[in-house]
């Protein structure tokens, strides 16, 4: 029986019903849009929509420090589709610098790639907490296994630490809610 089933024989399968397949999302063979046969359809949850454009000149209110090409990339795209300005920056004296031209408009929000060691995050996340106050969230990303490296970013008052899928699944979402344009209160006269 062994050798039998070696070569094949005595082995019986039913013919797939092809109803369930394209029940299911399968193809029946005409081309299927992609998707394997079998799996139903994928729904990935919406993103939400864009921000009105931004004029060239308005102040920046969110700064990126990462090094890490695909999330650079993935932060530029997404806020580019979130019509959303981020501006990359590598340590301390660029911040400044760039804050400096931003006038007198604090970010809303600096992220940081935990893993960045050219931006010494545990030590500049302090300093930014206790210079910008209330009003700059802090995010830092890193890889799932870090419990230490997460436990040491929200002692030093990083606001939030997220996986680096959890931050990739919720960048938009991020991004929209800080990257707003807060309108401006007219004062009473």
């Amino acid at each position: 029986m062994g050798r039998d089933r070696q070569q094949g024989q005595g082995i019986y399968t039913a013919p797939m019903d092809h109803n369930y397949r394209s029940n299911m999302g399968g193809d029946n063979g005409r081309g299927g849009g992609g998707r394997r046969a079998g799996f139903g359809p994928s729904y990935s949850p919406m993103d939400p929509e864009p921000l009105p454009a931004q004029h060239e000149d308005a102040a920046s209110r969110i700064f990126a420090f990462v090094e890490d090409l695909f999330f650079l990339a993935k932060i530029q795209e997404t806020g580019r589709k979130m019509n959303v300005k981020v501006e990359f920056v590598k340590n301390e004296k660029d911040l400044t610098d760039r804050l400096s031209n931003n006038g007198d408009g604090k970010p809303s929000l600096i992220i940081f790639d935990l893993n960045n060691a050219n931006a010494k995050p545990l030590t500049l996340i302090p300093k930014l907490k206790s210079k910008l106050k209330k009003g700059t969230s802090i995010i830092g990303f890193l890889s799932h296994v870090q419990g230490d490296l997460k436990q040491k970013a929200h002692e030093v008052g990083c606001d939030m630490v997220l996986p680096r899928s959890a931050f990739s699944q919720n960048l938009p979402q991020l991004l929209r809610r800080h990257g707003a344009i807060e309108p401006e209160t007219s004062q009473p006269e």
